[in-house]
C-alpha cells in the first residue's frame, strides 16, 4: 500500500514511539494515585511529556499543558468552557466540524456566531477578523492550516488583532503541530488545541491543549483527580482542572517519544521534505486533462496536502479505484469540512485528498501521479 492519507492520521510512526508504548504498558501504574514505583513512574513519564510539549510550543510552564484524547476533545473543552449566552465568537469557513459543531451547539445556547468567508481558492482575509469584532466578542477560534486545501492562516496576525481587542484567541493546530513552528507567546495564542496522531507522529487517543496563564476554561468533565478528594467541585488548578479521570499514560509515553524524535530530527528538516514531496506531486498532476486542484499553491509554505477532482467523477469513485487498482490510500468525500466544500463548490462531488509524510518516497509520489494520469485517459 502507498499511504497518502497522513492528514487523517500518520500511519508510519517512529520506531521509538512503539517502543515507548510497549514499555509503558508493561510498567506504568496510575499517575497521581499513590506513592509506589508504578504510579510514580507514570507521573514522571507524563510530566516529562508535559514539559517537552510546553517547551515545544513555548508555553510559560508545563502546567499550562493539559492532556486530552484528541483535538476534538480539546476544542470542545476550549469552546464550551469559554463561551456563554450573550458572547460573540468569530470563526472561518476553513474549519473542521470539531470547531463548527461545538460552535453551533453554543449558538443554540445564546452565543452569537460570525463565520469569516473564504474565496474560491479557500483563502481568508485576516483583516476580516478586525472588521467583525464587536463589543461582546469573547473569542476568535480558527484553524492554523486547512485539512482540505492545505492553506495556512497567518495566526500571528490574527493573534495580534485578538490581543489588541482583549479577545481570546483559540487555534486548532491539528494539521500543523509537529511540522510548523508554533510559539504560543509570540503568536499571542490563548488556547492551542492539538492532536497527537497526525504530524506529531504519536499514538491515536492522545492530544491536548495549552491554556495561557490567567485564562480560565470551565472543564468539560469532572471526576477523579487524585487530589482534593473531599472537595465537591473539580480542582480549579491547571492542568488538573481539565484532566478528570485516568490519563492515557501509555499513549502519552508514545507521544513524548514522538516529540523527542521530531526535536532530534529537526522540524525544519521534516517540513522541507514534506513540502518537496507535495510539490513534486502537484507538479506531476496539475497538467493532467480534467484535473481540478483546490487551494492556493502560490504560497511557498502550506500543509502537505493536495485535494483534487478528476472530471465530473465522484471523489469516492476515484479514491476507490486508486486503492483497488493501484494500492494508493487517499481520503475522498467531505473531510468534515462542510463550509470549505461549500465555498469550493464541491458539496456534491467532494474531493480526493492526497496528504504526505516525510516517510513517503519519490517513487510513491510518482506512482500516484501516474495512476491519476491513467485514470484520466
Amino acid at each position: 500500500m502507498i499511504y497518502l492519507d497522513n492528514a487523517a492520521t500518520t500511519l508510519q510512526k517512529p520506531r521509538q514511539v512503539a517502543e515507548a508504548v510497549a514499555e509503558a504498558i508493561c510498567s506504568l501504574g496510575n499517575a497521581g494515585r499513590g506513592v509506589h514505583e508504578a504510579t510514580l513512574g507514570a507521573s514522571r513519564v507524563i510530566f516529562d511529556a508535559r514539559k517537552r510539549l510546553a517547551d515545544f510550543f513555548h508555553a510559560e510552564s508545563p502546567k499550562q499543558i493539559a492532556f486530552t484524547m484528541n483535538s476534538t476533545e480539546s476544542l470542545n473543552t476550549a469552546i464550551k468552557g469559554s463561551l456563554q449566552s450573550g458572547d460573540h465568537v468569530i470563526t472561518t469557513e476553513l474549519e473542521h466540524n470539531s470547531v463548527l459543531r461545538p460552535l453551533y451547539e453554543m449558538e443554540k445556547k445564546g452565543v452569537e456566531l460570525t463565520v469569516i468567508p473564504s474565496d474560491e481558492k479557500g483563502r481568508i482575509d485576516v483583516q476580516d477578523f478586525e472588521r467583525e469584532i464587536r463589543g461582546n466578542t469573547r473569542m476568535i477560534v480558527c484553524t492554523h492550516g486547512s485539512n482540505l486545501t492545505g492553506n495556512l492562516v497567518d495566526i500571528a496576525a490574527v493573534g495580534e488583532t485578538a490581543r489588541r481587542h482583549r479577545v481570546l484567541f483559540c487555534v486548532d493546530a491539528s494539521q500543523t503541530a509537529g511540522v510548523f513552528p508554533i510559539d504560543v507567546q509570540e503568536m499571542k495564542i490563548d488556547i492551542l488545541c492539538f492532536t497527537g496522531h497526525k504530524s506529531l507522529l504519536g499514538p491515536q487517543g492522545t492530544g491536548g491543549l495549552y491554556v495561557r496563564e490567567g485564562v480560565e476554561v470551565r472543564p468539560l468533565k469532572s471526576g477523579g483527580s487524585g487530589v482534593q478528594t473531599y472537595r465537591k467541585e473539580h480542582p480549579p488548578e491547571m492542568p488538573t482542572a481539565l484532566e478528570a479521570g485516568t490519563l492515557n499514560g501509555h499513549g502519552i509515553a508514545g507521544l513524548n517519544a514522538a516529540v523527542a524524535y521530531i526535536q532530534e530530527m529537526g522540524m525544519d528538516v521534516i517540513r522541507k521534505r514534506e513540502q518537496e514531496l507535495m510539490r513534486r506531486f502537484y507538479d506531476g498532476v496539475k497538467e493532467i486533462p480534467g484535473i481540478k486542484i483546490y487551494g492556493d499553491f502560490s504560497e511557498p509554505e502550506r500543509c502537505p496536502i493536495v485535494a483534487l477532482n478528476l472530471g465530473e467523477y465522484d471523489s469516492s469513485e476515484v479514491s476507490d479505484e486508486l486503492f483497488m487498482t493501484y494500492g494508493i490510500a487517499t481520503r475522498p468525500g467531505a473531510h468534515c469540512a462542510p463550509l470549505m466544500h461549500r465555498a469550493l463548490g464541491t458539496v456534491e462531488q467532494g474531493a480526493v485528498r492526497f496528504s504526505f509524510s516525510h516517510y513517503n518516497t519519490e517513487e510513491e509520489i510518482d506512482a500516484a501521479a501516474d495512476a491519476l494520469r491513467e485514470l484520466a485517459e
